[in-house]
């Protein structure tokens, strides 16, 4: 139990040292290389709590894919970082707010284990023995019937992260052709055929 303690503030606090990391960083690829430390971790604090299954695809999916493919986006794209945050501090009162309450929460979260432990563990889940089900089926079980919803909103807020990630990394050139398809639903014959009249033995 004491080595096992010892592993737990191990990743624990280089997760949250990590974390911290990836939002003080001046330089985005560090940034991205403390997360992939972070993820690392976290998947280490899986595995003491016995999801081999959600350590694993923590590595594979978020550091093997996401964090990766992250990685190589901002070293490849010139993307000007000064440009972006000229628009923080109009965005600074709203941050402060969410901020201020993921704080209250995580302070009502901390009081609440410190006062009554045991009522965190209402609203849980009981899980069932391994012996008896696997950790797979388990998860699925529980992540596709109970918490169906939550999984798709869930969903969906990636999604619009993810436009959101291209609408700000997207840029126009002027002198590149690229396709506008209103217009050409919108020509008329008259915008695109024009009839003149040639005078024999004169070009055009």
């Amino acid at each position: 139990m004491i080595l096992k303690a010892l592993f737990f503030y191990l990743f624990a606090g280089v997760t949250v040292a990590s974390g911290f990391m990836v939002i003080a960083a001046r330089n985005p690829v560090t940034s991205v290389l403390f997360l992939i430390l972070a993820f690392v971790n976290s998947a280490g604090l899986f595995i003491l709590l016995g999801a081999e299954y959600l350590a694993l695809l923590l590595v594979v999916v978020y550091v093997g894919a996401v964090a990766v493919l992250f990685l190589f986006v901002v070293m490849m794209l010139d993307v000007d970082f000064v440009e972006l945050r000229q628009g923080f501090l109009q965005y600074l009162p709203i941050g402060s707010l969410i901020g201020l309450i993921l704080l209250v929460e995580l302070l009502m979260g901390l009081g609440a284990w410190v006062i009554a432990p045991e009522i965190l563990g209402q609203g849980a889940e009981p899980m069932p023995s391994l012996n008896e089900t696997p950790n797979i089926q388990a998860i699925g079980s529980v992540l596709y019937t109970k918490y169906i919803y939550f999984f798709q909103v869930a969903g969906l807020v990636l999604l619009v992260a993810m436009i959101g990630a291209i609408v700000l990394t997207l840029r126009h050139k002027s002198n590149v052709k690229r396709q506008d398809i209103p217009t050409q639903v919108g020509r008329t014959r008259e915008d695109a055929v024009e009839v003149r009249k040639v005078e024999t033995g004169k070009g055009i």
